[in-house]
């Protein structure tokens, strides 16, 4: 998977929750309640989370 370390715009590592938001999104719940509880308050982190394609396994079978 590929996620960006940190927010484009003011700097915040993000990516350190990615694999918290995967698994509580998984499980069901809603992604506002989930990217609060990580802290992520300002909507440019929560961007990076929220619009985040994992295009990953889409891509490795022509590498």
């Amino acid at each position: 998977m590929i996620i960006p370390v940190r927010c484009f715009s003011c700097g915040r590592v993000v990516a350190s929750e990615w694999e918290e938001y995967q698994k509580k999104i998984e499980m069901g719940e809603d992604p506002q309640k989930v990217l609060d509880s990580l802290g992520l308050t300002r909507y440019c982190c929560r961007r990076m989370l929220l619009s985040n394609a994992d295009t990953i396994d889409d891509v490795l079978p022509f590498g």
